[in-house]
């Protein structure tokens, strides 16, 4: 029968268990506080749109690098001259499109 009071814990024992179920929860509530405070609320979301944000104008940078890349790479030779086959037809329409826009707008204005 000593086995048996000795399996048994005793009122200290207990006691003890007991505080420490306690801090334990006073420590998580504590954690969820935390969590739940609207300064911390505000300060999540302010990170994850930052991080939408920077991913998105990373994808941007390397898409238009990857375009401006492609373009440069067919109006420029590998010595680094202008391929003046490619790049007068284009001026030509850069010029002509511009053009439009001017007698569009001086037409709109009268």
């Amino acid at each position: 029968m000593s086995e048996a009071k000795k399996a048994a814990p005793g009122s200290a024992e207990i006691a003890a268990r007991i505080e420490r179920q306690r801090e334990q929860l006073a420590a998580t509530l504590d954690e969820i506080a935390v969590r739940i405070h609207p300064s911390t609320l505000v300060e999540d979301a302010r990170a994850r749109a930052v991080s939408v944000v920077d991913r998105t104008a990373g994808r941007a940078f390397v898409a238009v690098n990857r375009s401006v890349s492609d373009v440069r790479g067919r109006l420029v030779g590998d010595n680094g001259a202008p391929r003046l086959e490619r790049v007068v037809p284009l001026a030509l329409v850069v010029v002509g499109v511009a053009g439009l826009l001017v007698v569009s707008s001086r037409r709109r204005r009268r």
